[in-house]
């Protein structure tokens, strides 16, 4: 548990302030609860017509976003699993593995886009990637779940929707990170 906690970044140093560690630690858990109910929410939307069964808008991403940006990797590994976690305990394996695989691969590109030191892309141009590369996991997954290729038609569909839903929580982000960077002063220094 003790690597578990300190790959997190949470696992205080010997002259470390508590009371930062534990904001730290609330702030992280205030982040996945809201992944959590915004997945939630968008479970409650209905599958579009063309798309493959189970694809959703991403808007949860948005908080992996600002968690990689504002808190680091380590930090949104947590958002990512607590969301796959999520996936498998309501809707099941496939899910889980969808959402892992996805969430996974999104997150590490996310991270490489948004931390380097010249930035290429905005906000809008890392969620419209991060859609692209999350929808092609998650295609490859089904392939092999399905073990067949022919689930690749549905790649222009959901290329197409990957750069709208990549532009809308990228412009939200965009929208909300001012706010979001003055509450998370209070927790994370």
């Amino acid at each position: 548990m003790q690597l578990l906690i300190k790959g997190l970044d949470l696992l205080p140093e010997k002259n470390k302030d508590y009371s930062k560690l534990t904001q730290r630690v609330a702030f992280l858990g205030i982040l996945g609860a809201t992944a959590l109910v915004i997945s939630f929410l968008e479970n409650l939307i209905p599958n579009l017509p063309g798309m493959p069964p189970g694809a959703k808008p991403g808007f949860s991403n948005i908080v992996t976003m600002f968690t990689v940006s504002a808190m680091g990797l380590p930090s949104a590994i947590y958002i990512v699993l607590l969301k796959a976690v999520f996936a498998g305990v309501t809707r099941g394996a496939t899910a889980f593995f969808m959402s892992l695989s996805g969430g996974f691969l999104s997150m590490i590109v996310m991270y490489v886009l948004l931390k380097r030191k010249r930035q290429p892309f905005s906000l809008i141009g890392v969620g419209i990637i991060c859609a692209i590369v999350h929808n092609m996991a998650q295609l490859a997954v089904a392939s092999v779940i399905s073990a067949t290729k022919s689930i690749f038609y549905y790649a222009p569909f959901l290329l197409l929707f990957a750069v709208i839903t990549g532009s809308v929580t990228g412009t939200i982000l965009k929208a909300i990170m001012p706010a979001l960077e003055k509450v998370s002063k209070h927790f994370i220094k």
